[in-house]
């Protein structure tokens, strides 16, 4: 019985030759989102992803496997939604909305990319952004507690009150 290929560091996007890669593993933002985890490859390559701690993988990051071959991650494309705004300032009050109720968002300067959901999608369209639904790889922002590469937060949770004004208090549990 052969040992089982382990991918124990990833190799950043840009920092090695995405051409001489053995595989590839085409995932989306949830599955690019681990610590450890059992992965097939396009090719059937067969291996297991054991990092230090969990760690988004980025589009053309690479796994170096235990044989020395390389595995070239890449994001597949989310239904998402673009929100756009008529100025900077409004689209920093719809980034406080957004912030406001814990979304996973992608930050660009002219834009914010969202998971799609139809209750937000109303909300957002109520406040005055412009938006349009699209298919794009999506990696959001790791948040204030996010490593190097990511979000553990060792026990995985942190707990923290908001007041939201006007004496309305709720505890949220990440």
């Amino acid at each position: 019985m052969t040992e089982p290929l382990i991918a124990r560091d990833v190799l950043p996007a840009g920092s090695w030759d995405a051409a001489s890669a053995a595989d590839v593993i085409v995932l989306d933002y949830d599955a690019r989102h681990r610590r450890r985890f059992r992965y097939v490859a396009a090719g059937d390559t067969d291996f297991v992803l054991d990092l230090a701690r969990a760690t988004v993988l980025a589009h053309g990051d690479g796994l170096l496997l235990s044989d020395g071959r390389v595995v070239r991650v890449e994001a597949v494309p989310e239904a998402l939604m673009q929100v756009r705004a008529a100025s900077p300032i409004a689209l920093l009050r719809l980034a406080w909305h957004i912030g406001n109720r814990h979304l996973p968002a992608e930050i660009h300067a002219g834009c914010i990319l969202l998971r799609r959901d139809g209750v937000i999608l109303d909300m957002l369209r109520g406040l005055g952004a412009q938006v349009d639904l699209v298919e794009a790889p999506f990696t959001p922002e790791g948040g204030a507690y996010a490593g190097e590469h990511g979000h553990d937060h060792g026990d995985g949770h942190h707990h923290h009150d908001h007041g939201h004004g006007h004496g309305h208090h709720h505890d949220h549990a990440h």
